[in-house]
């Protein structure tokens, strides 16, 4: 084989080559990134603009709503786009964000604005007791990564279903008492600095037992648990504890330090 026609090969293998991996890094950066940044701005409390009433208050992944029939949502931002996991996922596009005013546009295509209150006192809105919505037969992932310092950190959380039972006594319409079946969690919490495990356990409901009473405990079940917040003395997360189809639950905060220590508080 003569040498130029050798070397116009190689040339075009090269550039094949070249190509599939270009291909192949585009497909990859394909996959979307949740807007940590949007997501912290997005915290606090929340007023339909030119109105006095709160409409949302966001509390690390969660949005709680000031009615009482109106459930916790957990939330996820990409890009321009604002997604709520509840019963039915649903994506609505953000118009305009900043620290203190939310543009979305909602389902029939109408511009909603919301500005942010500093104002301590719209907290009393979200302090009411209403049944808190439990996470029965389903597995739910969740990870993030966080930046604090010069470190990466990143925490996982697995709520694992399963068929452990809880009764929770209740009457019927005729008055007599019966026992209503649910089923409780195990959680699973770890969280990584770089490629190093810091801290790794499956959380079960008695992990609680010195902070929740053992009547309300026996009946309770493991809902779920949220990252809330990062600060000087480490990671914080908020496990849910309820009694079903109840006002009754304890929400209690596990912070894992830098180095991997855990303590429990209500």
């Amino acid at each position: 084989m003569k040498t130029g026609t050798l070397q116009f090969i190689t040339l075009l293998l090269g550039a094949i080559i070249t190509v599939a991996c270009g291909n192949k890094r585009s497909n990859t950066d394909r996959t979307p990134s949740e807007d940590l940044t949007a997501k912290q701005m997005l915290q606090g409390v929340w007023l339909n603009e030119g109105e006095y009433d709160p409409a949302f208050r966001v509390v690390g992944d969660t949005i709680f709503y000031p009615d009482t029939t109106s459930q916790p949502v957990y939330f996820q931002i990409f890009k321009d786009t604002l997604v709520l996991h509840s019963a039915i996922t649903t994506k609505y596009l953000i118009v305009k964000q900043a620290p203190h005013l939310f543009v979305f546009k909602n389902q029939n295509g109408d511009i909603i604005r919301y500005t942010k209150t500093e104002d301590k006192s719209y907290l009393t809105y979200f302090e009411e007791k209403r049944p808190v919505a439990l996470n029965q037969n389903r597995l739910i992932k969740r990870d993030s990564v966080i930046i604090y310092g010069n470190d990466h950190y990143h925490w996982y959380i697995q709520v694992n279903p399963t068929t452990y039972k809880v009764a929770k006594q209740t009457y019927n319409d005729d008055g007599v008492e019966v026992d209503n079946v649910y089923y409780d969690n195990i959680i699973h919490l770890s969280l990584y600095r770089g490629a190093t495990q810091l801290y790794s356990h499956d959380f079960r409901k008695n992990d609680f037992r010195h902070q929740v009473p053992p009547e309300v405990l026996v009946q309770s079940i493991l809902s779920d648990i949220f990252y809330t917040k990062t600060n000087t003395d480490g990671f914080h997360f908020n496990a849910s504890v309820c009694v079903p189809d109840s006002p009754t639950s304890y929400q209690i905060t596990i912070i894992v330090s830098f180095n991997g220590k855990v303590r429990l508080k209500v």
